[in-house]
C-alpha cells in the first residue's frame, strides 16, 4: 500500500519537470540534433520546466519547505526566462543578446545553485549530487559564452545530461519509494549527518 500521506509530495514533480526539460537543453548544447531540438525545448521549457516547477514551489510553500519553495520557483523562472528570451529575440521583439551578457546570467545561476548546493548536505545524496553537477554545468555553460570557449558549452551540454537524469532518478526514486512505502530505490542519507534530526527528501520530515 503506498504511504498514507495527508498531503502529496511536490517535489517529484518539480524534479522531473526540471530534469526532463535540462535534458532536452543539454542535448542541444552537447551539439545533438540542432537546430530542430531548440523548437522542442523552447515551448517544452514553459509548460514543462518552466509551469510544473513553480506549482511544485508553490506546494511546497504549503508543506513549509523553505529549500524547495527557493529551489522550484527559482528553477521554474529560470526556465521561463529562457524561453522568452529565446522568443523575444527570435521575433525582434528585443535586440540579440551578446554571448558575454548571457555568459554572466548563467555565471550567476551558477552562484545562485551552489549556494542552493550547501543546503543539500542535509538533505540526501540524491538531492547533493542533482545540485553540484548543475553548478557544474551552469559554470561551463556560463563561462564558455562569457569567454567564448566553445568546448566549456559542449562540456556543459555533456554535464547539463547528467545533472537532467540524476533529477529524474531521484524523481523516480521518490514515487516509487511512496507507491512501495518503503525504500525500494535509494537516495542515500544526509551527507552531513544531523545529530538531532535527519531529513532525506526535498520535503522535511514531521
Amino acid at each position: 500500500m503506498p504511504a498514507d500521506t495527508d498531503t502529496a509530495n511536490p517535489a517529484p514533480l518539480g524534479l522531473v519537470g526540471f530534469g526532463l526539460t535540462t535534458v532536452l537543453l543539454s542535448v542541444y548544447n552537447a551539439g545533438f540534433l540542432q537546430p530542430d531540438l531548440e523548437l522542442v525545448v523552447v515551448p517544452m521549457a514553459m509548460a514543462f520546466g518552466g509551469t510544473i516547477q513553480l506549482f511544485a514551489g508553490l506546494l511546497e510553500y504549503r508543506e513549509g519547505n523553505t529549500f524547495g519553495t527557493t529551489a522550484f520557483c527559482s528553477y521554474g523562472a529560470f526556465w521561463w526566462w529562457f524561453g522568452l528570451l529565446v522568443v523575444f529575440m527570435h521575433n525582434g521583439w528585443i535586440p540579440s543578446v551578446s554571448a558575454q551578457a548571457l555568459g554572466l546570467a548563467l555565471i550567476m545561476w551558477g552562484v545562485f545553485t551552489t549556494y542552493m548546493w550547501v543546503a543539500t548536505f542535509k538533505l540526501n545524496w540524491g538531492l547533493w549530487s542533482v545540485f553540484g553537477l548543475l553548478s557544474v554545468t551552469f559554470f561551463l555553460l556560463g563561462f564558455g559564452d562569457f569567454l567564448g570557449i566553445g568546448g566549456l558549452v559542449v562540456a556543459g551540454g555533456y554535464v547539463g545530461i547528467l545533472t537532467g537524469l540524476d533529477a529524474m532518478y531521484v524523481s523516480f526514486a521518490e514515487v516509487t519509494n511512496w507507491a512501495w512505502d518503503r525504500e525500494v530505490v535509494p537516495l542515500g542519507s544526509a551527507p552531513l549527518e544531523s545529530t538531532t534530526t535527519e531529513n532525506t527528501s526535498v520535503q522535511p520530515t514531521d
